[in-house]
């Protein structure tokens, strides 16, 4: 096993600090979309520079299922060729066994700062086995430039985005951008799929797949029609090619020039305004929509959290890292310069943070109104939770299955994950 788990890694060390060796050598398994690696890199550099010590690079796979089976493996292997995990904000449930305690090496001013919400999802059985690093809300990116042109608003319910999408790309075929879709999302079989579908169900007012207490609720006639909904999405107003979109593919078609709107997460502002894209300028960030008259704006939480290993050879110089890459200086740092969303409050209101991102209001009225997926409430489980879950929203997609029809069964199939109801 330890065999494999170094095969893995030999292909995946992608950079390694300019300074010699003086102190210990700190491996840092950090991914990102866009400019997210190119940030990590840099603020880690930046550590390496100060401490002494000399900082390693490992590349995961994009998809977040691939990271999660391949830290998984390692893990479970002893592995010590990596001290410090990026992970989602869904894994400490799965992984937080081998994780060290940072509560203590960060102190309750430092805890105190974040989030609540991404503390609490970073803390496992009493014990902080991750510092929160970003937050994410789903938020829905719109050319406000075609809106303006066709005369149609923001949509406030998927019914308007429906409807407004339709209009402007049958229009904008019709003067020769025959390239032009008006929607793209993350259609892909991963957890990315969780999360849309997470979003259009919420918006319902129908549920988060499992409630907190456990009660499995998924089954209910709001999510049969959200789901239904996304499917006629398909080959109308979204590619067909969206059922293999994950967040990069789907940025592609928007910035290029060819979408409407996109759902997307906050890093894409950045992306979407660069000097080199075709709709820089003619973007706004708004809340996604509502789920019908009766439904509500909502977003699914996301974000990523920076985690020690307990079978690190360097836990202290680890910790330190962590801390440092979440500490508020460099959170405003890539505030600034990526759209990565803050985990300290405090920087919502900073003038500088807020002259760069504009949107950051909305966003924090989008994370405040965020849903939460069922990882604290299914624990060990949620990586089969979701992966159930998004399997069978993308046989509806593609029209393979019935959503009304399907939802028994994935309710079934979630009864038989939690051994009766006993997560």
């Amino acid at each position: 096993m330890a065999r494999r788990c170094a095969l893995l890694l030999a292909g995946m060390l992608t950079a390694v600090s300019a300074l010699p060796a003086a102190g210990a050598t700190v491996t840092l398994a950090c991914s990102g979309l866009g400019i997210s690696f190119d940030l990590c890199r840099d603020g880690a550099q930046e550590w390496a520079r100060r401490s002494g010590n000399e900082v390693r690079f490992v590349s995961p796979p994009k998809g977040a299922s691939e990271q999660l089976a391949l830290y998984q493996q390692l893990l479970a292997a002893g592995s010590p060729d990596i001290d410090v995990f990026q992970i989602d904000v869904v894994w400490p449930g799965i992984l937080g066994n081998y994780f060290i305690d940072l509560k203590d090496r960060a102190g309750p001013d430092v805890v105190g700062r974040h989030l609540p919400a991404m503390i609490e999802a970073a803390t496992v059985k009493g014990r902080l086995v991750a510092m929160p690093w970003f937050a994410d809300a789903g938020v829905l990116y719109a050319r406000k430039d075609l809106l303006e042109a066709h005369g149609r608003p923001v949509p406030q319910t998927w019914e308007e985005l429906q409807d407004t999408a339709a209009l402007i790309q049958r229009e904008e075929r019709a003067a020769g951008r025959d390239r032009m879709w008006g929607y793209v999302w993350q259609g892909r079989a991963y957890e990315g799929l969780t999360v849309n579908a997470l979003e259009w169900i919420a918006s319902r007012n129908g549920g988060t797949i499992v409630d907190p207490d456990g009660t499995i609720t998924i089954d209910n006639p709001r999510a049969a029609e959200a789901l239904a909904m996304a499917r006629g999405w398909v080959g109308s107003i979204s590619p067909p090619g969206v059922l293999n979109y994950m967040e990069e593919e789907a940025r592609g078609v928007f910035q290029s020039g060819n979408a409407v709107f996109m759902r997307n997460w906050p890093y894409a502002w950045t992306l979407v305004n660069a000097a080199d894209s075709a709709v820089g300028g003619k973007v706004a960030v708004v809340p996604l929509p509502k789920g019908g008259a009766d439904g509500r704006h909502t977003s699914t939480l996301g974000g990523q959290l920076l985690a020690v290993s307990k079978f690190s050879a360097h836990a202290d110089e680890a910790a330190d890292l962590a801390l440092y890459l979440t500490g508020l200086a460099e959170q405003k740092r890539r505030a600034i310069h990526g759209a990565s969303n803050p985990t300290i409050p405090a920087l919502y209101e900073d003038a500088e943070v807020v002259a760069a991102n504009p949107f950051f209001a909305e966003l924090a009225d989008s994370i405040a109104n965020a849903v939460n997926r069922p990882a604290q409430a299914t624990g060990m489980r949620y990586n089969q939770v979701s992966a159930e879950f998004y399997a069978n929203v993308h046989e509806v997609l593609t029209g393979r299955q019935d959503a009304k029809a399907m939802l028994p069964d994935l309710k079934e199939a979630l009864v038989r994950i939690s051994r009766g109801g006993r997560w």
